[in-house]
Order: C-alpha cells, then structure tokens, then sequence
C-alpha cells in the first residue's frame, strides 16, 4: 500500500511510520526542512521525504502518487505560540490543502488524527488555541465528506504516552522527573480522570482501520481510540513514580487547576472494538514498556 503520512518526525508518527515499514508499506512523508528525525533515523533510508517547505503539497502526488491512503498527524500546539495564525496555518490550511490535492489525485482514503480535547469541551482554557483549531478542521472534514469524492476517518485518541514524546509533553515530564529524583514536583490535586492508552495500542488502530474494506465505511467515519476507562492523574502519576522507585516528593496542589477543566474523559472505543480493535497494554505493562525504550535510548545515545 502507498502511504502519505505528515508528522512522521513527531512522537505518535514516528511510531506509526517505522510500524507501517515494518509492515511492508510503501511510505512517503512530508516533513519540514528542519525537524529534527531522531526519532525516524533508524528507517530514514526506507522512506520517500518531501520537505513541505520546500516543496509544494502537489509535488508529492506528481512524483509519487497515486496515494492509497493519507494519513494527517502533524500537529501545532499553542504552548509558546504568541499568534494564532501560526496554528492555523498548520492545523487547518495545511491539511485541508492536503485534503483537497488528495480528493484531485484520487486517494481512496484520509486518516485524520483528533484529540479528546475538544470532546465535551466547556470552556476548557489549556490549548485553547489548539483546541478550537481541531474542533474546526474536523467540522471542515464533515463538509468535504458531502461531496463524496474520499472516505474520511477521524479518530480522536484520548491520553496517549509512551517513550520518545516530547519532553515539555506531561508524562515525559514526569517520568524524567522522578527518574532523576528530581527534589519536588509541584502538581494539581490530580482528581481529573484520563483515559491513559500506549501508543502501541493506538498504533493498532491505525493498522486496523488500513485492512478494511473501504466499502464498508461511510463517506465520514469517526472513531474514539482509548481504553474505554479512565483513571485520576494522580493515580497515574504515583504509579509512575512507585514503578521508577523515585524519591521524588510529589506535591499535589502545589499547582492550581485549570479554569474549567476536563473532569472525566475516557473513550467510547465500542465502534473500534467492532472492527476487532483490542486493548494489549494495560498502565502498569505501558509503563514498564516505556521505562524499557527510554533505557535502552539512553543507552544507545
């Protein structure tokens, strides 16, 4: 199968592409002239790469295409970003261009990659910007599935965590916290619930939905990939720090919470499950699996 995915580079699509490698797809990924491919180095000379800013989104298609399948993971996050446009630009224009010159070559099928953030959302202050730039792209989705010309299947993923995220991410912050013995760390009272999943179990998702008949799906599809329960951050975090054996003093409340957080959210993963979609990892094997690459990383560096 030929793939075109975005946000190969990052922390779930670098997983998800070395697993399409592996499963004998032809890959090809659009990336930006200066992302740092750590993560992908290992499978660099197996890939097809367009540098998106040098490039224009077409040339791909031109060169490589036709595309069986699209798959959008690339993301901007609205951590340090002080103009929104910069989110647009990357959250929406990019991928509705994507969209639109997949729809023109006559690609079968474009995966998007969506977010519980904005599920239920009331208000919810942290990425905000992000939140809402999601929540838009996806209503564009729905609007170009009308038209019938490609399958569309949104999966919104719920907390997802696993080795080689980003370090400003909140799991990895933790676990190389209590790693080092970092002396504190300063938390919310931890009482709201995530559906905490592995990434390898997300990755699966993916894989499943790719070995399906197309026919099957509808012109607009969604699926919410987690575990289907939730459990406290606090929870989370002492497990965390009880399987790394860390002194680390957690501080919970040392940190106020954000304004109109997300209490409670866990996936209704019942329409995943249909299709045979199962849950391999549970927290505590996650973690020791993370634990176990993030060594073995720290080895190989």
């Amino acid at each position: 199968m030929k793939i075109l995915i975005t946000g190969a580079t990052g922390f779930l699509g670098s997983h998800l592409t070395k697993a399409l490698i592996k499963e004998g797809h032809n890959v090809t990924i659009l990336k930006r002239s200066f992302s740092d491919t750590w993560r992908i180095a290992s499978i660099e000379k197996k890939l097809t790469i367009f540098n998106i800013d040098e490039c224009s989104v077409e040339q791909p298609f031109k060169e490589c295409g036709p595309y069986d399948v699209i798959i959008h993971t690339a993301t901007e996050y609205d951590r340090n970003v002080k103009a929104f446009s910069r989110l647009l630009r990357s959250n929406i224009y990019f991928p509705l261009a994507l969209l639109e010159t997949a729809i023109l070559y006559k690609t079968n099928l474009f995966i998007n990659t969506d977010s519980f953030i904005h599920k239920n959302n009331q208000g919810y202050q942290h990425l905000a910007g992000y939140s809402l730039t999601k929540k838009q792209f996806l209503q564009w989705l729905k609007v170009y599935s009308a038209f019938k010309k490609i399958r569309i299947i949104n999966l919104k993923l719920e907390h997802v965590y696993g080795p080689y995220d980003s370090e400003n991410k909140f799991f990895p912050y933790i676990y190389r916290s209590c790693i080092n013995n970092k002396p504190e760390i300063n938390l919310t009272l931890g009482n709201q619930k995530r559906d905490f999943i592995y990434v390898n179990d997300v990755i699966n998702a993916y894989s499943l939905l790719m070995k399906q008949e197309l026919k099957q799906f509808d012109w607009f599809n969604e699926y919410e990939v987690g575990t289907g329960n939730s459990v406290t951050v606090r929870e989370f975090v002492e497990l965390i720090h009880k399987k790394t054996n860390s002194k680390t003093s957690l501080h919970f409340g040392g940190l106020p919470q954000h304004k109109n957080e997300i209490m409670d959210s866990k996936a209704n993963n019942v329409a995943i499950k249909k299709l045979g979609w199962e849950q391999k990892y549970s927290l505590e094997k996650g973690i020791k699996a993370t634990m176990e690459a993030e060594r073995f990383k720290k080895n190989y560096e």
